[in-house]
């Protein structure tokens, strides 16, 4: 029988960042029990941390649906018990130590990073996929035989093999996150897809703690605001599934949707320590309209004209600083509101939040080459304003910020084409200035946008507060604009007449005539 070895629920795996600012490795049940007095996860990349987030919350789910504070077993029934145990759980401040210890202690041996028989989140069928070494589980690197990174953060020695611990928490990062680069030996599959975190526009709630994140995004309901199914992660299966690239319905619960086991691996050891992985294809379902996935936004899509709306999860741009999307993220009646984001409205008002404390989220993304077969990059943003901007009184507050936004981008179009007058009156209309304009302009606004809507009280003079910001953003346009010009030189300032393609007509540019059309299109913008 092979050695068993590392347990999660005893070993220290998880990365937390403590108060004092260091991290440290954590096991599984005191990054539970002592969530309160960590500051965050502090896992090697963001989407990384999402993956241990979600199982830290797929063990919170089963918990407290079955048992309540004390650890007596008392199923939840209704969506007012849910909404009362959150309330207690919430506090308490932190998690109560009874019922957390009962249950891992209960499950404990399927909690075995190596195990002959239920090895966590492996299975051994998933040697019919495709081979990796360590390098490839590694996000930081994500580095297949066919594929070496120029200047990879880990030397050769360190690439090639990697601790339980990182193994155990890149394990869960694979499964998320995975790219379509694995092949299979077995005929009639369907097509891999990307691990279901990587479809997703990742976005949660941040609190104080760790304790208070993980409560923040502990959604005891569904988005219809009914209580879920019965808790049943993918270590209470009696047979975990191991056909390759199966499809299944939506998961009814939320702790199967937090363990959702996209990927069929297996991890490879030698002298203790990870050397490789096997990958293959695992579950997958219809992502059309699937809001049982609280912690993604959403974008509607018509494939045909005549054909239903539906909804499809929304990857994040990362050229864009999350604030430009809060129409997405935050929608008023146009869109589909994230389920975590519905959540914490629920949550206010007597049920453990209060409507004017401040609220912060979190965005979290990825994105592949073209052929889908490596990571490009991971990035994270984050965004707070006050919570009751997201309930029903705030609705008007929260169109009037939608609204500016729309404005910020027309004031980024007049920039772009502002810095393409310049261009053609300087006669260097092959420089790709009106992308670096308007990404400068963003990057000018950044800040001032955030801090407004920071402060930015629904109930008091929204109007006057608006008026403010409009000020300061046609403030900050206008000085670049007026830079932008200046720098343009002196063959821009007197300007040159081109040809338009295909006729006998000709068109005059010059720096000042662009710069006064650019303050007419400013001007229209807030008319």
């Amino acid at each position: 029988m092979e050695q068993i070895e590392f347990n999660l629920v005893e070993e220290p795996w998880i990365r937390v960042l403590k108060k004092d600012g260091t991290v440290q490795e954590v096991s599984l049940t005191d990054a539970l029990l002592h969530a309160h007095e960590f500051q965050d996860l502090a896992g090697e990349l963001p989407t990384q941390d999402v993956a241990v987030l979600r199982l830290l919350l797929a063990v919170l789910q089963t918990v407290f649906y079955r048992m309540d504070e004390e650890g007596r077993e008392m199923p939840l029934q209704s969506s007012e018990e849910a909404l009362s145990r959150w309330k207690i759980l919430w506090d308490m401040g932190s998690f109560p130590e009874k019922p957390i210890r009962m249950y891992l202690n209960e499950w404990k041996e399927r909690f075995w990073l190596f195990h002959p028989e239920r090895p966590f989140y492996q299975i051994s069928q998933a040697k019919v996929g495709t081979e990796y070494g360590a390098a490839k589980l590694n996000g930081e690197i994500s580095e297949s035989g066919n594929k070496v990174r120029l200047f990879a953060s880990y030397s050769q020695n360190k690439k090639a093999t990697m601790t339980y611990a990182q193994a155990a928490r890149w394990l869960l990062y694979i499964n998320g996150f995975d790219d379509k680069s694995g092949k299979t030996q077995t005929k009639g599959v369907t097509s891999l897809k990307f691990g279901w975190l990587a479809e997703l526009g990742i976005l949660f709630a941040q609190g104080a703690n760790l304790a208070e994140t993980l409560l923040l995004n502990l959604t005891l309901l569904r988005e219809d605001r009914t209580l879920w199914e019965p808790p049943l992660p993918c270590w209470e299966l009696e047979q975990p599934r191991c056909e390759e690239r199966t499809q299944i319905a939506w998961p009814n619960n939320a702790a199967e949707l937090l363990t959702l086991q996209s990927r069929r691996l297996l991890l490879k050891r030698e002298d203790k320590f990870v050397v490789g992985y096997s990958a293959a294809g695992g579950d997958f379902f219809d992502k059309e309209n699937a809001f049982c996935e609280p912690m993604t936004i959403w974008r509607a899509v018509q494939e045909k004209k005549n054909s239903p709306v539906v909804h499809q999860p929304k990857p994040h741009d990362p050229s864009k600083q999350f604030w430009r999307e809060f129409p997405s993220a935050f929608p008023d009646n146009a869109g589909h509101m994230p389920g975590v984001v519905d959540w914490i409205t629920i949550l206010q008002n007597g049920n453990g939040l209060e409507r004017q404390q401040m609220i912060h989220f979190k965005s979290v993304g990825i994105t592949y080459d073209k052929n889908k077969c490596s990571v490009t990059d991971t990035f994270s943003d984050t965004l707070t304003f006050q919570m009751q901007l997201l309930n029903e009184m705030g609705r008007p507050c929260r169109k009037k910020v939608i609204s500016e936004i729309q404005n910020c981008e027309k004031l980024a179009e007049q920039i772009g084409k502002l810095a393409k007058g310049l261009a053609l009156a300087a006669g260097n209309e092959g420089v790709g200035s009106v992308r670096d304009a308007k990404e400068q302009f963003y990057f000018e606004i950044d800040q001032p946008f955030r801090q407004w809507l920071y402060q930015l009280d629904p109930e008091k003079n929204v109007d006057a507060a608006v008026q403010v910001w409009r000020e300061q953003a046609k403030k900050i346009a206008c000085r670049l604009g007026r830079t932008m010009v200046e720098e343009a030189g002196t063959p821009a300032l007197v300007g040159r007449s081109i040809t338009v393609k295909g006729t006998e007509q000709k068109l005059y540019y010059s720096a000042p005539k662009a710069y006064q059309w650019f303050l007419y299109e400013i001007n229209r913008i807030y008319q």
